[in-house]
């Protein structure tokens, strides 16, 4: 069996593919059975595929990226290298490099990003926001209820401390400079669309669009927002270290299988820098 194979049933073990949202364009090369494989067993994560980190992929030589953004959320009419994203997936199939991508998927499971996020902000009660998947694996976001009341100054600080920001945005949906909160709703990504409408002292996510962040305020919300990539790439390392279990764990055993080599990409960041 491929690396790739081996990859894709660890990572189907870490965050079914079944949890991710509807409108999401998850994928895995599991069936790609005949797809010639390249003898490298280097493995790299990322957030994006950008033409850096398929340069990368390229240089160590990697058989697998598992990044967590699909390249291809809606259908295509053509691939071309004139499009420098479709060429980076075009010049990764040319050289036998797998790519999966769980996406949302690694946003509902438990013990995967929104749980993460909410890991770093005080010790308290986590809930789903919404309906628990039919697996009964996870859900959409998460509901944090601290066990002690904190100030929104203490807990942006909470927020850059586990996420490694020099700042955040924040909108305040009171007159208070600095109102005490207890309640969090979380969201990884773009959040705007899972937190309208959830009872809680603060929006927690990545971003929100310019409509959201005042009908958020407008109901006396408080908004922080840290860039989409921020709330989700500070988790590589603890899928790294999953994703290493797994192969372990449940592949070690087999003839001749060597596990791989993971190995968080050096070229994957955040596209907007502050200044």
């Amino acid at each position: 069996m491929s690396i790739a194979r081996h990859v894709s049933k660890a990572m189907e073990r870490i965050a079914p593919l079944a949890l991710a949202e509807k409108w999401d364009n998850v994928s895995s090369p599991q069936q790609q059975q005949q797809q010639q494989q390249r003898s490298s067993q280097n493995i790299l994560l990322t957030i994006d595929l950008t033409p850096s980190v398929a340069n990368e992929a390229l240089s160590l030589p990697a058989s697998m990226i598992v990044t967590y953004h699909p390249l291809i959320f809606k259908p295509l009419s053509s691939l071309t290298l004139s499009n420098p994203l479709q060429a980076s997936l075009l010049r990764c199939a040319a050289a036998g490099i797998s790519v999966y991508s769980p996406h949302t998927a690694l946003d509902s499971v438990y013990s995967g990003i929104n749980d993460w996020l909410a890991s770093g902000l005080g010790r308290g009660s986590v809930n789903l926001i919404g309906d628990e998947h039919s697996s009964g694996r996870g859900g959409c976001g998460r509901l944090l209820r601290l066990s002690e009341k904190t100030t929104m100054t203490s807990l942006q600080e909470r927020v850059k401390k586990h996420l490694g920001l020099p700042q955040v945005q924040v909108a305040l949906g009171t007159d208070s400079p600095n109102p005490d909160v207890q309640s969090i709703a979380i969201c990884a990504g773009s959040g705007g669309s899972v937190l309208l409408g959830v009872d809680a002292d603060v929006y927690f996510t990545g971003e929100m669009s310019h409509h959201e962040v005042l009908a958020a305020v407008a109901t006396g919300k408080n908004v922080i927002l840290c860039g989409h990539t921020n709330t989700e790439r500070g988790y590589l390392p603890v899928l790294a270290a999953k994703l290493r279990e797994e192969l372990t764990a449940h592949e070690g055993d087999e003839k001749d299988f060597i596990p791989g080599v993971i190995h968080i990409s050096q070229k994957d960041r955040h596209p907007l820098d502050f200044v």
